[in-house]
């Protein structure tokens, strides 16, 4: 399943991310980058990897990756 990762050091603070998340698994903070800006956070286990976070993003912050299982 893929899962949404996000470099908040790119991150501006628009939180347009936030109002496309189907599943609000993007939770805004008001912690700030080194930019000064505020930053978001990923609940991981509520996103369904769906990608609107990162069509949205015009900073570029998120990326799509693939989880990998581990059998072992």
């Amino acid at each position: 399943m893929a899962k949404s990762n996000a470099n908040t050091e790119l991150c501006k603070g628009c939180r347009l991310c936030i109002q496309v998340c189907p599943k609000q698994a993007i939770i805004p903070l008001e912690d700030l980058n080194k930019a000064g800006y505020k930053i978001i956070a990923i609940n991981t286990a509520a996103c369904i990897g769906c990608g609107m976070c990162y069509r949205m993003c015009p900073d570029y912050v998120f990326s799509i990756e693939q989880e990998t299982k581990s059998y072992g």
